[in-house]
């Protein structure tokens, strides 16, 4: 029990955690100064609507996204949110595959070898299906995030900043909402193929706190680290390099490793809820559909990486309130129609 709740914890984190969280450019593009409260309205109704998604997928038995659709919205609405998930899924993992062409690029790999690379590897894992990706967030995601806060904690102990929150000034809250509303859709995706797995509500639980308490405690942290750097910002594609500024040659290499991995993490997500959102037998096999998806995409990644990323997070952040409202909602309805 305990260890298929963690087994949920790091399928949310490998969601959430891609390229735009670990680079720090989308957590910038969100918060900044007077982000205290912000960044805690967001690990509190992450932790809600994790649960929420995943108690609806667990009564239902989902293993694709829409029948949680039908359950929040109605048929109407339903439709409606399929294809803004769809395009959405769709368009974000053409952004990491990319992404991943870009930064195999700078290991000396030309770029279109690089993209070639990174989509058979997204091919690969689902070999095994939904378990090996499962898998793979069960090695990737303990590194990725030791990593990250490693370097963060690191960096804030070197130049000596005191971790506190002004709770007189605040005016940036409303980011909290709108941040969590761009990371549910994909949770959404995700989370419903494994409806028809989860045992019991104590996983659910384990995994919607564990991974909430994880994922706010490092953007905090993260927040904070990139406060002590905004002047350089402008100067830096990826804010985390600027917080790396100082540090040896080899660790950015490393660093350089891990946004790699989360862009897969991303990549392989995004590919999840696709193919298990148009597979229409149990039988057919998630690979084959991933190789179609992947062909499909590999003509898209000429588009701009970071000018997509900077158009379509805040756009889907303000269109998913609605989903964010739904899901708060849910629980409160449901207890009224019973």
């Amino acid at each position: 029990m305990l260890k298929q709740g963690f087994k949920w914890m790091f399928l949310i984190l490998g969601t959430i955690i891609g390229a735009g969280y670990a680079s720090g450019r989308e957590l910038w593009q969100f918060f900044g100064e007077e982000s205290g409260l912000a960044l805690l309205l967001f690990t509190v109704i992450f932790i809600i609507c994790c649960n929420v998604i995943m108690i609806i997928s667990f009564q239902l038995k989902t293993n694709q996204f829409y029948p949680l659709l039908i359950e929040v919205f109605g048929k109407r609405w339903a439709f409606l949110y399929d294809s803004l998930i769809i395009f959405y899924l769709f368009s974000t993992t053409v952004i990491m595959i990319a992404g991943g062409g870009a930064t195999l690029e700078t290991f000396q790999l030309p770029y279109w070898l690089g993209i070639m690379t990174f989509s058979l590897l997204i091919i690969l894992v689902f070999i095994k299906g939904i378990q090996g990706m499962l898998s793979i967030n069960s090695y990737i995601m303990p590194v990725l995030v030791i990593g990250l806060i490693s370097v963060l904690l690191f960096f804030i102990l070197k130049s000596q900043h005191v971790l506190d929150i002004d709770w007189h000034h605040q005016h940036n809250w409303s980011s909290g909402f709108t941040f969590t509303a761009l990371n549910i859709l994909p949770l959404v995706a995700v989370l419903t193929t494994i409806g028809n797995e989860i045992k019991t509500k104590v996983e659910i639980h384990i995994a919607s706190i564990g991974s909430g308490l994880l994922i706010g405690g490092l953007s905090f942290v993260y927040n904070e680290s990139l406060l002590q750097v905004s002047d350089l910002l402008p100067d830096y594609e990826i804010p985390l390099f600027a917080i790396m500024k100082s540090f040896p040659f080899f660790m950015l290499i490393i660093m350089s490793v891990l946004l790699l991995v989360a862009i897969y993490t991303t990549a392989v997500s995004g590919i999840l809820g696709l193919t298990t959102r148009f597979r229409r037998s149990e039988n057919t096999a998630l690979w084959k559909m991933a190789i179609i998806f992947v062909i499909i995409m590999i003509p898209f990644t000429k588009l701009g990486f970071s000018k997509l990323i900077a158009v379509l997070y805040p756009l889907y952040g303000m269109v998913n309130l609605f989903l964010l409202a739904a899901l708060l909602i849910y629980p409160i309805r449901n207890i009224y129609k019973n």
